[in-house]
């Protein structure tokens, strides 16, 4: 991971899987990671819960990258953002159409709820997002004299993908939006607008007809108005979101699949590393997170069969309860991590060539930059301490 984060040729990694797996969580860390090893980072995550902003400490995330304190060395800053879909939106239209054209675009109830709730629009969002922050860290570096070296806001971007139910959403947002843009009642709708009336005029009038007895006039002129008023923007929509699928697809980007050792995410995580390889993204390889390590090895018996003698003697002592409940309690555990090791080993015969990372599970939730470091640590490669062991077990125990 430290090779990743340390090689200035990449300049974007996108951390993605399907949601609940710690996606936020290891994209604020490596952010964090690589700020302290001297990259001047940006961190978008897509959160509902808002959990990155507690963690580095910030009372609130918003559409615009904040910096945050006290993280960076060696000249590394770090800056994060969460990104509002709307006010993405909103940017994207108030940049591309003039003022009265945008001002009659933001005021339409059809706008209102397209841009809010409609399915993949978040997604869609986040990568216009990122292609906002990569034009405008390139434009800084365009701006920068040669002699005064490079002093760009940012040289890392770090995506955390929306929680999505499919991981896949990320890469087929664009593709559902200008479907979307480009579908057949669009174009209906779009053709008084775009040809001579006389043409028209019939066919489209039984068809508003019928849209009218559907959805109301009210709704049917709602979208009309809209999609005449958009109608400029269509093909900005598509150039942007092509040219961000080829910024995706650069070897300057990093993709890291994120997943947690239970059979639905890694099945997830094996869909998208096929998806990825089939789109020719480049992956740089598998973090699985929160894996459970065994504390300590016994020797001999096994832990169970002792437990239950301990428990079982005639006169068992108070000590002999608690020694045959930490060791039913290590079983457990065992249990647990034989389980989720053949989940992995599972993934990896499957897929062999993928680099993989694995995450001792931490004892507690991460709230603050102490926990993002010690999660960044992991990454890469360092073992829980004899101290993380005994939160761990603890935890486990309770």
């Amino acid at each position: 991971m430290d090779a990743i984060i340390d090689d200035p040729t990449i300049e974007i990694v996108v951390c993605c899987g399907s949601g609940g797996v710690g996606k936020t969580t290891t994209s604020a860390a490596l952010a964090l990671r690589a700020a302290e090893r001297g990259r001047r980072v940006c961190v978008l995550t897509i959160d509902p819960a808002r959990r990155l902003a507690q963690s580095l400490g910030l009372t609130a995330l918003d559409n615009v990258p904040r910096p945050v304190t006290g993280a960076g060395a060696q000249g590394g800053s770090l800056d994060a953002m969460m990104l509002d879909m709307k006010r993405t939106f909103d940017e994207v239209v108030e940049a591309h159409a003039s003022p009265e054209k945008a001002q009659q675009i933001l005021a339409n109830p059809f706008y209102a709820a397209l841009s809010s709730s409609f399915a993949g629009t978040q997604e869609y969002m986040a990568m216009e997002k990122l292609g906002q922050l990569h034009a405008e860290a390139v434009a800084q570096r365009e701006e920068t004299d040669a002699a005064e070296g490079d002093r760009r806001r940012w040289d890392l971007i770090v995506v955390d993908t929306p929680p999505s139910r499919s991981a896949l959403d990320f890469l087929d947002a664009p593709e559902r939006l200008s479907s979307l843009l480009d579908g057949r009642l669009i174009r209906l709708l779009l053709a008084p607008a775009r040809g001579p009336a006389r043409i028209f005029s019939a066919g489209f009038g039984m068809v508003t007809s019928a849209l009218n007895k559907v959805l109301g006039a009210q709704v049917l002129t709602d979208v009309q108005t809209f999609v005449a008023a958009f109608d400029t923007l269509f093909g900005g929509f598509r150039q942007r979101a092509e040219a961000t699928y080829a910024l995706l697809q650069d070897r300057g980007t990093a993709f890291l699949v994120v997943a947690s050792p239970e059979p639905d995410a890694m099945r997830e995580a094996s869909y998208f590393v096929e998806r990825l390889s089939q789109e020719d993204m480049p992956l740089a390889g598998l973090i699985v997170n929160r894996m459970t390590v065994p504390l300590f090895s016994l020797d001999g018996d096994d832990p169970h069969a002792a437990a239950r003698r301990l428990d079982g003697r005639s006169r068992p002592t108070v000590d002999d309860k608690v020694v045959a409940g930490l060791l039913a309690v290590h079983a457990r555990g065992e249990r647990v991590a034989a389980r989720e090791r053949r989940v992995v080993t599972g993934f990896a015969a499957a897929h062999p060539r993928v680099p993989r990372v694995e995450v001792a599970g931490l004892a507690t939730d991460v709230h603050d930059v102490e926990g993002l470091t010690t999660i960044g640590e992991l990454l890469a490669g360092r073992r829980l301490s004899a101290t993380d062991q005994d939160d761990a077990d603890a935890a486990q125990a309770d």
